[in-house]
């Protein structure tokens, strides 16, 4: 036979949100503890306009296995970084929306390398390829070839050292051409053990090479092909840094592009940075329209100009930032020199 107090002991058993009690306190209900709320998100990313584009800014349909190996396992996102005393890397390469829409593999790469050794001199290199997207193949080509020029210019790294201490142009030359020449080399070996079409890799490649030392300021910069390289100083964009006006070009878009394998010409310059400088590498993804879209640069030049470094979760973000019309890869190496 149940009692008044048989019921009330059920109804507290039953009720929503109890929780078990120990022996002797069945009788009193106790609600589950309120959870904390979560942080805050930083939620979809910003945008040029009153409207961001059409397409979500997030991952969407991969690639079939059986339409390609390679292309099925290539990350959507990669971020990756680095930190050697004052010098601090940023990283990031997205896939664009066009090739998210079409189910198509990221086709730019990304290498961030530490080459050299304390007796040879020790070099932080960003590499950056933008794989040309009428080509089945060039998310291979633009992933082989950071990998290759890493390897190369590790087997180089005495050479490029001397010559950025030494501020010798001529002989950084002969490092960029032959770790072009080696890189072009190598893709077309793949290509011939496969379907034997070496423009089926054709990929751009951008390389960015910077003393591990403070008290070297020379950096070395080789390039095949399009992408960009941009300085940020004191809040405001170069992005032509060590280029004259002639080189710059007239404002004509041309969409043609050397690329390797088939092209084995390698442009290598040096640069002069100073302490509070931000370097940014990058495919034509970010390049073109940081040139194009003054609210980008605006966004960017106050999200990397301050004066720390941002995480690596916030620096995604902010990478992302959107322009319509501008729906391709998009790929970084950015390079933040501290104040002493």
């Amino acid at each position: 036979m149940n009692t008044d107090m048989d019921v009330e002991r059920e109804k507290a058993h039953a009720a929503p949100g109890a929780v078990p009690l120990p022996p002797g306190e069945e009788g009193a209900v106790v609600p589950e503890e309120t959870r904390p709320a979560g942080p805050p998100a930083l939620g979809a990313p910003a945008h040029s306009g009153r409207r961001p584009p059409t397409y979500p800014p997030v991952p969407r349909g991969r690639p079939r296995v059986s339409e390609g190996r390679a292309a099925a396992v290539m990350p959507d996102i990669i971020l990756d970084g680095a930190s050697y005393g004052p010098l601090t890397v940023r990283a990031a390469s997205v896939r664009g929306d066009s090739h998210r829409y079409l189910g198509e593999p990221r086709q730019d790469a990304l290498t961030v390398a530490h080459l050299g050794t304390p007796e040879t001199g020790e070099l932080l290199m960003l590499a950056v390829a933008d794989g040309v997207g009428s080509e089945r193949l060039s998310h291979i080509g633009s992933y082989q070839a950071c990998q290759i020029a890493a390897w190369t210019l590790d087997g180089w790294a005495g050479e490029v050292y001397d010559a950025l201490v030494a501020g010798r142009p001529d002989r950084f030359a002969e490092v960029a051409e032959h770790t072009v020449e080696r890189v072009a080399t190598r893709l077309r070996h793949t290509a011939t053990k496969s379907d034997g079409d070496p423009s089926s890799y054709s990929t751009t490649l951008r390389i960015l090479l910077v003393p591990v030392d403070p008290g070297i300021r020379t950096r070395g910069l080789i390039t095949v092909g399009d992408g960009g390289t941009a300085l940020l100083r004191d809040g405001v964009w170069d992005l032509a840094p060590g280029e004259t006006a002639e080189e710059t070009g007239d404002g004509v878009i041309d969409t043609r592009t050397a690329a390797l394998p088939l092209s084995r010409t390698a442009e290598a310059r040096l640069l002069t940075t100073l302490p509070g400088d931000v370097l940014v590498l990058s495919t034509d993804g970010l390049s073109t329209p940081l040139a194009g879209d003054p609210e980008m640069r605006e966004f960017l030049g106050a999200a990397w100009g301050g004066a720390s470094v941002p995480e690596p979760a916030d620096f995604l973000w902010q990478f992302q930032y959107r322009v319509k019309s501008y729906d391709d890869d998009r790929t970084a190496a950015v390079l933040w020199e501290a104040l002493p």
